[in-house]
């Protein structure tokens, strides 16, 4: 199984950058892991909202294979602990998904195209947080994941 993380917006911020890279890096040790940041559309500023998320959506949609496994992160999602969560993806890689694509949506939100091709949708937290910092916090989880699934030290109950 492989992991897509992708964010809607700006390159990684170098306030959190550091840390997603140590995340990643530490990832490749239990699954391949790739970030893909989807520029928003160049006149983003001067597009109506619905205009933008639709323009973001088409571009989201380009870049997914068929059979991949859309996680999407939105705040109305379902929310799971860290074990739970663990197990999601245990349970992905039994079924044999061989790419699962966790997507951060745009500033907006995202279109409704991608709430019906998203296989799952999760919430980190009923808040809204900036995207930069939910990408830090994805690939965390996802690293703390990989290690309560081979009982390491890292997660503390």
């Amino acid at each position: 199984m492989k992991f897509l993380l992708a964010s809607v917006g700006k390159p990684h911020d170098t306030m959190v950058a550091e840390g997603i890279k140590t995340f990643t890096q530490r990832l490749q040790h239990y699954f391949p892991t790739d970030w893909w940041i989807i520029t928003p559309p160049k006149n983003a500023n001067h597009l109506p909202e619905g205009e933008l998320k639709k323009a973001e959506a088409n571009a989201i949609l380009a870049g997914l294979q068929p059979d991949d496994y859309l996680l999407l992160l939105d705040e109305r999602g379902k929310q799971l602990s860290s074990v739970a969560f663990a197990k999601h993806i245990e349970q992905l890689s039994i079924q044999g998904v061989k790419r699962v694509v966790l997507l951060i949506g745009g500033a907006f939100g995202v279109h409704d195209t991608i709430f019906k091709r998203a296989n799952y949708t999760l919430s980190l937290s009923s808040m809204v947080l900036p995207h930069m910092l939910v990408r830090l916090v994805v690939a965390e989880q996802l690293y703390r994941a990989c290690t309560i699934l081979r009982n390491e030290k890292y997660h503390h109950q």
